[in-house]
């Protein structure tokens, strides 16, 4: 049995889940950059991460790519696959040396075959993550630029052992991730530094005044 960390979507589920996910899962080991599926290929598994992050993004319909969040250990991808045998939605790579736990569809139907149950804790496992895949989206498409950037610097640091240690992205990178240019995010950046929001450089920025940039994040609410 594979030892599955108590962390992201995980901690929501139950023992009798874990134990099945952990009796039924392979490891996986990916080096920085390497692509464990890609958007369009076809599903037959789910994934959890045990050590690593990994990068989720997609490809948007007009051919630019979009990064959706990154992952740490706990978290869990890939259950559409045990429901729908269709073509994966979004490509997965590693942004660092990673391991990830692989459970096929077919072990785990055998398994909801035998323990009608369990599909119960799939289904509710799947929920979560399919709310929290919809408000990433809905962000993208109606929130304005810098309150998208604010939510995701956010979301960032507070994935780091330290939310104040600087967060190694490119503004090109930045820009995929909130569905921008790097022009546009550059010039968001420039502002923040002359507020003392962030410290920006070649090598990433570091958040100096996270209540400012909450406030940012918050201010659709107003």
């Amino acid at each position: 049995m594979k030892a599955l960390p108590n962390s992201g979507f995980l901690s929501e589920a139950s023992d009798r889940l874990r134990a099945m996910l952990s009796a039924l899962a392979t490891e996986i080991s990916l080096d920085q950059g390497q692509v464990l599926f890609e958007q369009g290929d076809e599903g037959d598994a789910l994934y959890v991460i045990s050590e690593g992050t990994l990068e989720v993004s997609f490809l948007a319909m007009s051919g630019r790519k979009l990064s959706l969040t990154l992952m740490k250990p706990g978290e869990v991808f890939g259950e559409i696959a045990l429901f729908d045998s269709g073509p994966r939605t979004a490509t997965i790579a590693a942004a660092e040396p990673s391991s990830v736990l692989r459970v096929r569809r077919s072990d785990v139907m055998d398994q909801i075959r035998q323990h009608p149950d369990l599909a119960v804790d799939m289904i509710r496992l799947a929920g979560l993550r399919m709310r929290w895949m919809g408000s990433q989206l809905n962000e993208q498409v109606f929130l304005p630029m810098p309150i998208r950037l604010a939510r995701k610097l956010l979301h960032l640091s507070a994935l780091q052992d330290d939310p104040a240690m600087r967060i190694t992205l490119s503004q090109s990178e930045l820009a995929e991730f909130v569905g921008a240019t790097r022009e546009a995010v550059s010039k968001t950046i420039s502002t923040w530094k002359r507020d003392n929001v962030v410290e920006a450089s070649r090598g990433g920025l570091m958040i100096q005044d996270f209540n400012a940039l909450k406030e940012l994040a918050e201010s659709d609410l107003i």
